[in-house]
């Protein structure tokens, strides 16, 4: 194989049964020339009609600030990026992207009408997440014109980002990720714009007509008549945005590593080639990021298992942790803890079985969903699976017998063993395995309790991780895609975890369509000693699973049955992942 710089000679790849390629660099292969030429005409028609429309539909605007400040504006004309240089040069500068009436916006997008703007930087995590998402891009253009990769995936993460491409059968070696790095970073020295069209879902299906995976996200995803893609450098990309004004903003780019996965995370589909990368707007950021790195590199738990023989993992029963008699100690007081805990604040430890008929995963609606996450095997012609939670296990205590207004609320806490099939490339140390255990309990309630009892699970949340030092932050989680139940149910749900949020007083974030697809829920991210925020506690509000398994209570006056309210709540989460975020957050220091 030979590589040279990745613009300006040639390219090359090939090995052993693989067909030599060649990309020369200026010249884009006949099928990006295509899609650049149609995108062109698509938006030189785009910008022609928005001009039209700012001519004969624009006119004064009034913009908010945070500090209360009115500034005037025209709309279809003034951008974020107008207001924030008014402002001060320094805050144009620093911005990555803004928030208009509460959606993330480009900060070259032209303002339609009244506004209320924030600008968000890279400090925030909106803002780090538009940074590493146009990164992801960056990637995507390079691996195009290095590799001629079909390009799946690219989202940011919450380290940085990664772009899923499909090589046929190729892999990325690490010999060429400096290369492909070069590559990148002479995109950013290029300052290409990033630019935002919108096109009818016609168009986008001829745009990507070479892209059997663009195509099939366009067929599962884009429901509306029209879509947005953006364009840097050659890359053409469906997304929603938004991004960083052009490449020269990411001042800093690194590729990091290169791994195998899977389209849809599916093994049953297509192989794909993953590529990791981190950016930063500074050079200095990077230094601290790298120093950060060397002292996570120290705290790995998975080095810490190893060191004090408190775990161990083995090949004959991939992501099942063994837990050493040191590390069974730490395991066991932890739910000791928060066993007390349980005992102060009413709750009644229950014991379930581990495996159940897949009826009973149809009627709670989760072979649905989650089938394919579920280990299943034949029992006497019936399809059995071990529980990859408790709820409806749960659920079937609570409907034994007849329940009383009296009864309420029922707080049933599990500790059974949980096993979940995880594909084999995503199992990482105690974070992700297969078997584990959770500090699981779910609240049956009246509606008149449910405000009380969400406030009891906040404060228990509030309570154990004082213990340990933990600061954290809370995001209210909204109604996804193929959600289960009314939409109006769901509406009186959020409302109703908002109100909790705000009557606890602490600050609280928005994360709209991340919700359970039975219920909105509170997660609750926790800060360790090297500034890593880590998903642990969560708070799911839940009308469906009560309706499916037709739960009732005679109510107090004896005359109708009424329907519960069930609560999902967990502190530590999953034991394993506690313990492990435990040992790097103290750093062996029991």
């Amino acid at each position: 194989m030979r590589r040279l710089s990745p613009w300006g000679r040639l390219l090359a790849w090939g090995g052993p049964g693989v067909s030599r390629r060649w990309y020369k660099a200026g010249a884009l292969s006949p099928h990006l020339a295509e899609r650049l030429c149609l995108y062109e005409t698509l938006k030189a028609a785009y910008d022609e009609r928005c001009a039209d429309r700012a001519r004969t539909a624009g006119g004064p605007i009034q913009i908010s600030l945070p500090d209360g400040q009115q500034v005037e504006g025209e709309s279809l004309r003034t951008t974020p990026y107008h207001v924030a240089s008014q402002i001060g040069q320094g805050l144009a500068e620093g911005a990555v992207a803004a928030r208009v009436n509460g959606a993330l916006y480009d900060l070259d997008r032209p303002l339609e009408s009244n506004a209320a703007l924030e600008f968000l930087g890279f400090d925030s995590p909106e803002g780090q997440a538009v940074f590493w998402h146009s990164s992801a891009h960056v990637l995507g253009a390079a691996a195009e014109r290095f590799y001629g990769a079909l390009l799946c995936h690219g989202p940011s993460t919450q380290s940085g980002f990664f772009y899923d491409m499909y090589l046929a059968g190729r892999t990325v070696l690490g010999s060429e990720l400096p290369a492909l790095e070069e590559a990148c970073k002479a995109l950013v020295r290029e300052k290409h714009p990033f630019e935002r069209l919108e096109v009818s879902r016609e168009d986008l299906l001829e745009l990507f007509k070479y892209n059997k995976f663009k195509l099939q996200v366009i067929e599962e995803k884009v429901k509306s008549p029209t879509a947005t893609v953006y364009r840097c450098g050659g890359l053409i990309d469906l997304c929603r945005g938004p991004h960083v004004r052009h490449t020269g903003k990411i001042r800093v780019l690194k590729i990091l590593k290169s791994s195998s996965a899977f389209w849809k995370g599916d093994p049953a589909l297509e192989s794909l080639q993953r590529v990791y990368g981190i950016s930063f707007p500074s050079p200095s950021r990077l230094e601290e990021w790298e120093q950060l790195q060397e002292e996570a590199a120290s705290r790995d738990h998975r080095r810490i298992g190893k060191e004090q023989e408190l775990f161990f993992f083995h090949e004959l029963s991939p992501g099942s942790c063994f837990f050493l008699p040191r590390g069974a100690h730490i395991y066991n007081t932890l739910i000791d803890f928060i066993k007390s805990e349980y005992r102060k604040r009413g709750f009644s430890e229950v014991v379930t079985p581990n495996i159940y008929n897949a009826k009973l995963w149809e009627l709670s609606g989760h072979w649905q969903h989650y089938n394919d996450h579920m280990f299943c095997f034949p029992v006497e012609n019936e399809t059995f699976a071990l529980k990859p939670m408790n709820c409806p296990g749960h659920c079937l205590m609570f409907a034994h017998r007849p329940r009383s207004w009296r009864e309420l609320p029922l707080r049933l806490a599990d500790f059974g063993v949980l096993h979940r099939n995880e594909s084999s490339g995503t199992l990482t140390g105690l974070t992700r395995v297969r078997r584990f255990q959770q500090d699981d309990a779910h609240i049956f309630c009246t509606l008149g309790q449910l405000e009380g009892e969400i406030g009891g699970c906040l404060d228990f949340l509030q309570a154990v991780y004082s213990v340990f030092g933990f600061s954290f932050r809370f995001y209210l989680a909204t109604r996804p895609e193929g959600f289960l139940g009314d939409a109006r149910v769901w509406e009186q749900a959020e409302q109703q975890l908002e109100k909790s949020l705000n009557d606890f007083g602490q600050p609280w974030e928005l994360n709209p369509g991340d919700g359970a697809f039975y219920g909105p829920k509170i997660d609750v991210q926790i800060k360790d000693a090297l500034g890593r925020y880590h998903q642990c506690a969560t708070i799911q509000l839940d009308f469906q699973m009560p309706m499916r398994f037709d739960l009732t209570y005679i109510s107090q006056d004896g005359s109708t049955s009424e329907r519960p309210v069930m609560i999902h709540r967990a502190v530590l989460g999953s034991v394993e992942r506690m313990l492990a975020v435990l040992a790097e957050n103290y750093s062996r220091k029991w």
